[in-house]
């Protein structure tokens, strides 16, 4: 029985050897690797590389149009405009709300048509679902989208192919206000304002503590001497 364990134990030390210097010679990956490099190197966007203190907004719009029109108010009472990344099946149900963001001079993006998890459909179908989103919105608003931001923020190299492939940058963010657990309004606010930088994309939704938080998040981001804007500006 000893001389048994002792070959098994050998035989798992042996293992172990091999394993590791195949890993360290490329001739297997590790097991925690994640998916294989974008072969043409193509990045999602998590902030902009900037030193002008400029950072954007970023709105998912997929529910919460009852909270809309008073964000968009404020918007408008402080002359900020920002980027709102749009929902196709969202945009069909309210074209009248998408027709009043894209009139006050706000930047649009596409969120896809029916809010899926991008990782677990295939290329063709992430590309219909910019598609359908891309033909909806500028039926509705003559606007063409080309900033792409992905369902849970979840992406690997097929997704940003797909998004790439019909003209689209795939956009993250930097700091997010975790506003769809509905934090109080100074909490969300303390949030963003501890996390500011140059090139920021700030990321919320149309929520009661997003609206609630906004006049003062903006007057004090703009406080600390930072101009809010759209995406692609910072992008530039």
């Amino acid at each position: 029985m000893i001389v048994t364990r002792i070959r098994q134990w050998y035989v798992i030390f042996a293992a172990g050897v091999f394993l590791t210097i195949a890993m360290l010679s490329g001739m297997v990956q590790p097991l925690l690797s994640s998916s294989p490099t974008n072969q043409g190197g193509i990045q999602p966007i998590f902030h902009g590389n900037i030193t002008e203190p400029k950072v954007a907004f970023a709105c998912n719009v997929f529910w919460g149009e009852e909270f809309l029109p008073s964000m968009l108010q404020t918007f408008t009472d402080n002359d900020v405009h920002i980027t709102f990344f749009i929902g196709g099946s969202w945009a069909k149900k309210y074209p009248e709300l998408l027709t009043d963001i894209a009139n006050r001079g706000h930047e649009l993006g596409n969120h896809t048509y029916s809010h899926p998890h991008p990782n677990a459909i295939t290329k063709e179908k992430n590309k219909d679902q910019i598609q359908k989103t891309e033909d909806l919105v500028r039926e509705i608003t003559g606007i063409k989208t080309n900033l792409y931001a992905p369902p849970y923020g979840e992406y690997n190299d097929m997704v940003i192919t797909a998004a790439n492939e019909l003209g689209y940058t795939t956009i993250m963010w930097s700091i997010d206000t975790i506003d769809w657990k509905r934090p109080p309004a100074d909490i969300l606010k303390n949030r963003v304002i501890k996390k500011l930088h140059n090139g920021a994309i700030i990321l919320m939704h149309p929520t009661d503590p997003t609206a609630k938080a906004l006049p003062e998040l903006i007057r004090e981001i703009q406080k600390a001497g930072y101009t809010i804007t759209t995406v692609s500006d910072i992008l530039k």
